[in-house]
């Protein structure tokens, strides 16, 4: 194995776990052991730029896109996105105007214009089939 290189040949160190660990240091024997906890194993909004990165370069765009949405979730509390799957399903919401508050609080309270986005289209679609009315 070359010196500062992983043996796939990328540059060692070039990603790191959220604890700041470099990720070949994820193996079973340091996990068995404790030197790798829960606290390494989470995903870095980076990370999952670099592979939208790559799917963007093999031409698969929605691919990217979910990975790009994927980055601005990754600091939001698992609690408010539940709340947010939940919010999106046909009939949970209220009104467009429901909607387009809770695309604006991602939009500010997280920077996620992607997330802010696609909360925004699914108003619009649900406006116009008339999915904002309680369905059952």
């Amino acid at each position: 194995m070359n010196e500062g290189r992983r043996s796939d040949g990328k540059p060692a160190g070039e990603f790191v776990t959220t604890g700041g660990r470099p990720v070949d240091d994820l193996t079973l024997a340091n996990v068995l052991d404790g030197t790798v906890d829960e606290s390494d194993v989470g995903i870095r909004p980076a990370v999952l730029r670099h592979q939208g990165t790559i799917a963007r370069g093999a031409g698969r765009d929605r691919l990217a896109d979910n990975f790009e949405r994927g980055a601005e979730l990754v600091d939001v509390p698992d609690e408010e996105i539940f709340a947010t799957y939940e919010k999106l399903r046909p009939g949970r919401a209220r009104s467009r105007a429901e909607l387009i508050e809770l695309a604006r609080y991602y939009r500010q309270t997280y920077g996620a214009h992607r997330i802010a986005e696609l909360i925004e289209s699914a108003a619009d679609v649900y406006e116009r089939r008339r999915l904002f009315q309680k369905r059952f």
